[in-house]
């Protein structure tokens, strides 16, 4: 169908190429069906989220146009356990002995409410794709393999085993070829395969016996360093032993499930399996002879076809050092959420190109990012945003299911931010404050700034390093004020003079920057083309003296709402009044 200018944008060019062709594979069916991997085998990062939000947009696209989509999500909880990871809450170095175990045979980190290590680290997942309106089948791979649902395509992957060797053995030969390169977006880039056991998956174990695609979790200590030592294609009887522990034994495959195929094959079988049209693959899948090359020809064994999808690039942190520090560990989705709305979220992976990169915000960074969302936000509701933006912002606001849980005052996040800083939790004051920002429409309770308030505010206590918090003196600071020369102490003069008739955000904003253009002769609505330079230097110099008096520092929050919160009187025993 014609696609209208406010949707011609990537999303809507992925989801015309996605409905031909599943119209092509199947004509008629009903459902088209995209995919996402996720392995749970420690938290799940925003580098990861990209995994999701891609066909997430694609699906949520296709649904919008009438179609039924199943945006199937494959828990890849039945790798390996591969390693410990580092600054997990709970976990020490005893977790070592479960590394070759199933994730879902590993034990979640202590205290934890979950019965397994895959269990927990999905359960924040799961919870942030609900923040974020994401519409999803989960299928957990353990259940998929213990339960006996792949059994064919395990023999079949058997049956064909010579031929799955032969095409993993032309690439094989080859030397190994670097990855793609691409912009590096910041030191603290998220591969996808830090999340994915999948990426460093072997492709099958060649010994006296042959190839085998198969790898069986030991009986004894339910490791996967084992190596099969013989299979019966007639009887589906197969021998393994285990390094690890010197187990052995003999099944029958037709009957035994407690093992998987090797990821190469594994991958391929699947979109076979579930008939899937469209799923991205990071940069670790995507260079030659990786999962996603050689998927496309093992695909063909299990009588599928590869599903179409863009290679997407890394996501960068910015900030990410100082939460490093405090956490050890990259951002989760859910540490996003908690200092910005699912919008903003959505809206910074729905904005760029799969294959193109980007940073998301911890630091100060994230306060210029909201101020670009609202103005984007403006824009759209006074029909002046381009029609990419506008496509972005309804991708942002809302799903095919109806628009995202939103603020309904929303202020900006820099101001609430710094009330939530000076205020420090009393929510009495913040709540004068924020009430006093435009007394012609007044705050009536702190819940209209919800919840983007309480973002701000979680940010200020967990992402703004103490030194860097404002504190307002208690005192006034008698020794400077005596000190100030004539010229600075007319200033402040000028500032006590006007604060009662311009006590709101705007008219304080109108006030100090003001103060220095009257000071020199100019009116204080002259515009910065009519003012000479050195007007700037004389209100950097001015902030600088109000920012000593009132928080002992020659910089904080912006003067107009550090001026509010402070409170009226409060500014003049401070300003020497």
């Amino acid at each position: 169908m014609a696609q209208s200018t406010e949707t011609s944008d990537w999303v809507s060019r992925f989801a015309d190429e996605v409905i031909a062709e599943s119209e092509r594979r199947a004509p008629g069916a009903k459902t088209v069906v995209v995919a996402s991997g996720l392995s749970p085998s420690g938290p799940i990062h925003l580098g990861n989220l990209r995994e999701v939000m891609t066909p997430h947009l694609v699906a949520d696209e296709i649904r919008r146009r009438g179609h039924e989509v199943r945006h199937l999500i494959s828990w890849d909880d039945y790798d390996r356990y591969r390693k410990v990871p580092a600054g997990v809450p709970g976990v020490d170095d005893s977790w070592a002995e479960h590394i070759g175990k199933p994730l879902t045979s590993v034990p979640a980190p202590k205290g934890s409410a979950y019965p397994n290590w895959a269990e927990h680290f999905k359960a924040a997942m799961i919870g942030a794709l609900g923040e974020l309106g994401v519409e999803f089948d989960g299928i957990s791979q353990t259940a998929q393999y213990t339960s006996g649902v792949y059994r064919d395509q395990i023999l079949h992957a058997m049956r064909h085993r010579a031929d799955i060797d032969a095409i993993l053995d032309r690439y094989r030969t080859k030397p190994k070829t670097k990855k793609p390169q691409q912009k590096a977006v910041d030191a603290a880039e998220l591969e996808a395969e830090e999340g994915s056991g999948a990426a460093a998956e072997d492709d099958g174990s060649s010994g006296s016996a042959g190839y085998f695609p198969y790898k069986p979790y030991c009986g004894n200590c339910e490791k996967d360093l084992t190596t099969v030592t013989a299979y019966d294609d007639d009887s589906t009887e197969l021998t393994y032993a285990c390094t690890a522990c010197g187990f052995s034994e003999t099944v029958r495959l037709s009957e035994f499930n407690r093992g998987k195929l090797v990821w190469k094959v594994d991958w391929p079988m699947r979109w076979a399996y579930e008939g899937v049209v469209f799923e991205p693959s990071g940069v670790d899948h995507s260079s030659p002879g990786s999962s996603f090359q050689v998927g496309g020809q093992i695909v063909g064994i299990f009588g599928g076809k590869q599903p179409i999808g863009p290679m997407y690039a890394f996501v960068g942190i910015s900030g990410m050092a100082k939460m490093s520090s405090s956490k050890g560990g990259v951002p989760t989705p859910a540490d996003a959420l908690k200092i910005m709305e699912p919008q903003l979220l959505r809206w910074l992976y729905a904005r760029r190109k799969p294959n193109q990169s980007f940073k998301i915000a911890f630091d100060q960074e994230i306060q210029r990012l909201y101020d670009e969302w609202d103005r984007l936000d403006a824009k759209v509701a006074d029909g002046s945003a381009l029609p990419a933006d506008i496509a972005a912002h309804s991708r942002a606001v809302r799903t095919a299911a109806g628009d995202l849980p939103r603020t309904p005052r929303p202020l900006p996040y820099r101001t609430l931010a710094s009330v939530a800083d000076i205020t420090a939790g009393h929510e009495d004051q913040a709540l004068r404050i924020l009430s006093e920002l435009d007394p012609a429409d007044p705050l009536g309770s702190l819940d209209e700034a919800r919840p983007r308030y309480d973002k701000a505010e979680a940010w200020i206590n967990t992402h703004v390093p103490a030194d860097q918090r404002t504190i307002v003196r208690e005192k006034p600071d008698t020794e400077l004020l005596a000190s100030l020369d004539e010229a600075s102490a007319r200033s402040v003069r000028l500032l006590l003079d006007g604060l009662a008739d311009h006590w709101s955000l705007d008219g304080l904003t109108h006030l100090v920057y003001g103060v220095p253009k009257v000071q020199a002769g100019f009116p204080a609505d002259a515009t910065p083309k009519d003012l000479p330079p050195e007007i700037k230097t004389a209100q950097r110099t001015f902030f600088a003296l109000l920012y000593r008096l009132l928080v002992g520092r020659d910089t904080g929050p912006r003067l107009p709402t550090l001026l509010l919160a402070v409170g009226q009187e409060r500014v003049r025993v401070l300003l020497g009044a």
